[in-house]
């Protein structure tokens, strides 16, 4: 893909992950456990490949600019079926720690770019939760980096989870042509998780089909740690199969000035959003069951 990355880490208690960042803006978020995250900027006069070293001196962990390294405490989450997570910001041309004193799973989630932002943190009560949808169509959007919530230079990054059985990413949409003020330039990574059904490993299916700018075709069953990538093409459903909640990962970035998510629907298909006015949302709805059911 051309701008967009992605990376997942499997760390086992104690183990450390050295991140480059390079030419690309990251997000660190956790899919279960927590983790710390120091970032050493490059400074103006550094270049791109800031000294290591310079690690050895703590920031804050709260997120505050220093002048050292800055040091970001995660918790985390146990898993992504238990509401949004805090997260961490890391600018193109710097360094990064990842350590998990229990282990865990982490996303790291990034997209090429021009400008260097400053390194932040992003608390997980501040992630909006959207409801988006109805009926069989519903699902749950948190918008942890959408455009418009969490500033970056490229970067939009938001995670889906879909009850068992429904269909999300529906109507099937693009994002690969550039139609000011109707629809962007967006390649798209769908990274997923499918909650099993006791012993049995959960599943899903993706669909995405050719449109006039492009030619993927793609129709894949998905489990747990898949990705699909979509550089182009109408893309949608996402299937998640009757027992098995789904989740995924949108990692998002494109050539276009602005940093916006401006879609175009099929058109045969996009009356359904028409239906959903008449229908309720899913009571399954929102996860965790927690907040639901309170």
């Amino acid at each position: 893909m051309e701008w967009t990355r992605l990376r997942i880490l499997e760390l086992a208690p104690g183990e450390t992950y050295a991140h480059a960042c390079g030419d690309a803006e990251w997000i660190v978020l956790p899919l279960s456990g927590g983790c710390e995250v120091r970032c050493a900027e490059a400074s103006p006069g550094a270049g791109r490949n800031p000294a290591p070293a310079a690690f050895e001196a703590r920031g804050s962990g709260g997120g505050a600019p220093s002048s050292g390294p800055q040091v970001f405490g995660l918790k985390g989450r146990a898993g992504v079926f238990d509401g949004p997570t805090d997260f961490a910001y890391l600018p193109r041309d710097g360094h990064a720690e990842i350590r998990s004193a229990e282990g865990g799973r982490f996303a790291l989630a990034g997209a090429r770019c021009e400008n260097r932002l400053p390194a932040r943190y992003g608390p997980a009560g501040a992630v909006p939760v959207e409801l988006r949808g109805a009926g069989h169509c519903s699902r749950q959007v948190n918008n942890f980096a959408a455009a418009g919530v969490f500033p970056c230079d490229r970067l939009i990054a938001v995670e889906v989870l879909t009850p068992g059985g429904n269909w999300s990413s529906y109507p099937p949409h693009k994002h690969d042509a550039h139609h000011p003020g109707q629809e962007s330039r967006l390649e798209e990574i769908y990274f997923f998780e499918i909650a099993p059904h006791g012993d049995t490993p959960g599943l899903g299916y993706q669909r995405v089909s050719p449109s006039p700018a492009g030619k993927t075709d793609i129709l894949t069953e998905v489990r747990t740690g898949d990705a699909v990538l979509i550089p182009d093409g109408w893309h949608g459903p996402s299937i998640a199969a009757p027992g098995h909640d789904m989740y995924y990962l949108n990692v998002m970035a494109g050539p276009d000035a602005e940093r916006e998510w401006l879609i175009r629907d099929h058109p045969d298909h996009g009356w359904i959003r028409d239906t959903w006015p008449a229908q309720a949302v899913d009571p399954r709805l929102p996860f965790p069951a927690a907040e639901r059911d309170a």
